[in-house]
């Protein structure tokens, strides 16, 4: 049985908002390092706009598209319970 693309396209726009909050997060200690104060108020909308363009973009089959969004999400939240335990 074949998953219907639109599921596929949901579930990843849905994985779009913990994959951009992670990568807007990243993109603030990156640009700042690990006292960014302030800076994720504007790289977090940024990178969650950005995560739901991939999501909806018909350029990249479907499977792809919620496989990077489900990927980076687990690796962001792995990421934070790691930086949270230390």
């Amino acid at each position: 049985m074949r998953i219907p693309s639109a599921i596929l396209v949901a579930a990843a726009a849905i994985l779009a908002l913990p994959f951009g909050w992670g990568l807007g997060v990243l993109l603030a200690y990156i640009v700042a390092g690990s006292n960014f104060g302030q800076l994720p108020a504007l790289t977090v909308p940024i990178s969650i706009v950005a995560a739901m363009v991939f999501a909806f973009t018909p350029s990249v089959p479907a499977h792809w598209r919620l496989a990077v969004m489900a990927g980076g999400a687990a690796a962001f939240v792995t990421w934070a319970f790691a930086a949270a335990s230390v």
